[in-house]
């Protein structure tokens, strides 16, 4: 998702916050989620971000429409671009949802997808142990190949023909879902993401002029050194310095 903003909107300044210390956040329940998305809002506005984006599915089930309520700038969520795209996508009105147990349960991504056509037919399928997978092993071994057919089973078995791929974690391993689901349009927020923080920056006047590069930081809640080493395969690029951040501190502080 980074990756597609950096290209989209290459002149834009972007502070990047990952809650690794707090991973995952599948199991969380909302309350919990509600407040350390606020903390970490908290640290991004003293940072002086004029826009922020909650690039996590299960955080944005739980807390985009009440952290909208508490700070100033737009904040978008991952679930709403993803959800019209799907719509979008399909051919036979039969959309399929791998996701976090948190976000499945929700129900939010069927909300959305049932606002924009009320005949869509969701499956949903939680994936507990995918995404904690996908970050501390190896992402193409047997394991995940394991993981990966018994998840899309369901999916295969109700005749989807698009999937929303619905935690940022599942593109890294996108050619082993499409293995699995031939023949089927994956969703994933990237691209629709960057478009939609585009539009929303020139609708507040926020867009940086033309002809300039701009940065950007990395912060995590974890070990620094391990957040460099995931985030440079998530991006395929340098990470530079890491700081370490505890966003509840500096919030109570």
């Amino acid at each position: 998702m980074l990756d597609e903003c950096l290209a989209a909107l290459p002149g834009e300044d972007f502070v990047y916050f990952g809650d690794t210390d707090a991973f995952p956040y599948g199991a969380k329940p909302d309350q919990w989620l509600r407040r350390r998305a606020l903390d970490v809002a908290a640290w991004l506005l003293a940072e002086r971000v004029k826009l922020i984006v909650i690039a996590c599915n299960t955080a944005t089930a739980a807390a985009l429409g009440w952290l909208q309520r508490q700070v100033e700038v737009p904040v978008i969520g991952v679930m709403g671009p993803e959800a019209h795209a799907a719509v979008q996508a399909t051919r036979n009105r039969r959309i399929g949802l791998l996701a976090t147990d948190a976000t499945v349960r929700s129900g939010a991504y069927v909300r959305m997808i049932q606002a924009h056509d009320a005949g869509a037919v969701v499956t949903s399928v939680p994936c507990p142990l995918l995404a904690p997978a996908i970050q501390s092993g190896d992402r193409f071994d047997q394991g995940i190949v394991d993981l990966v057919r018994a998840y899309t089973g369901p999916l295969r078995d109700s005749g989807v023909d698009t999937v929303i791929l619905g935690c940022t974690h599942y593109p890294m391993i996108e050619r082993l879902l499409r293995r699995s689901l031939p023949g089927v349009t994956l969703i994933n927020s990237g691209e629709e993401i960057a478009r939609e923080v585009a539009e929303a920056l020139e609708r507040k006047g926020l867009c940086r002029p033309d002809g300039r590069e701009g940065e950007y930081r990395f912060a995590c809640s974890g070990d620094p050194a391990a957040f460099r080493e995931l985030g440079s395969r998530f991006l395929q690029m340098p990470l530079g310095e890491v700081a370490q951040v505890d966003p509840a501190r500096r919030a109570a502080a």
